[in-house]
């Protein structure tokens, strides 16, 4: 059985070995939201593979030098991020469907208005028994 990403099972020994970090800094990251896992019956912090991965990159962050007021923010923006490419995807799909049906739409009238100018031509030609020779008007 394949778990999630986002399923919370490691307890925060597990976590804090995964991530390099103590466990005393991993509370501390919880308190200041930077990485906030999920909670067990018993209140126990429980972390997902993408808290682990979120972890390991607040100590890339702090280890670059980025205090971790700043380290909450970028975090925070890279959440925002996501978000709006994740929005971008869906209009732009939205945005496909409505341009194909605005095509379809529009070759289907023009093969109306195509078919229906025929339409108008076969009766003469029939009553006529002549060659019909159909021209658009020039504009």
């Amino acid at each position: 059985m394949q778990l999630e990403d986002g399923a919370p099972v490691y307890v925060i020994s597990v976590a804090a070995e995964l991530s390099g970090l103590h466990p005393q800094t991993l509370r501390q990251y919880d308190r200041l939201g930077l990485v906030s896992p999920g909670r067990a019956a018993g209140r126990g912090r429980r972390y997902s593979a993408r808290d682990i991965a979120a972890l390991r990159e607040v100590q890339r962050l702090t280890a670059d030098g980025v205090n971790l007021a700043g380290v909450k923010r970028i975090l925070e923006l890279e959440l925002q991020v996501d978000a709006l490419r994740s929005r971008v995807q869906e209009l732009q799909q939205e945005l496909d469907g409505a341009l194909s049906s605005a095509e379809v739409r529009a070759r289907q009238a023009a093969y109306e208005a195509t078919r229906a100018s025929r339409r108008d031509l076969v009766p003469f030609a029939r009553e006529t028994a002549a060659l019909v020779v159909w021209r658009p008007e020039p504009r």
